[in-house]
């Protein structure tokens, strides 16, 4: 996955926006104003961080060198992934875990919301 499908696919999400808190150069993907994934698009190479269950971080630290702590977040909760470390197949469901945690988290109102737009 590149950096335009990575940026595609996390804004395919009900909701998600796409924000620079951070500056320019950091893409912050949001739903509900809560992020999900964070990432230097123009970085080389291209990593993103995304949050995780803690028990599923540690695992997934252990099987894969493209997955360690979340730099510059609690890394108990958040995974940095170098993207071409893993397979395209993984690397969206990651994403897709961090979204679902995040939408998780909300408070019931916003949840009934992203269910009925």
């Amino acid at each position: 996955m590149n950096a335009e499908q990575l940026r595609a696919f996390c804004l395919s999400f009900n909701a998600a926006v796409e924000d620079f808190p951070f500056g320019p150069e950091f893409s912050v993907f949001k739903v509900e104003g809560k992020m999900f994934a964070l990432t230097a698009l123009d970085a080389r190479p291209l990593t993103v961080n995304l949050k995780c269950d803690p028990e599923i971080a540690v695992r997934l630290r252990a099987e894969h060198a493209a997955i360690v702590p979340g730099w510059h977040m609690n890394k108990r909760h958040w995974n940095t992934v170098t993207v071409s470390g893993l397979p395209d197949r993984l690397l969206r469901e990651l994403v897709e875990d961090s979204y679902d945690l995040v939408v998780a988290g909300l408070p019931r109102a916003a949840r009934l919301r992203l269910d009925h737009p």
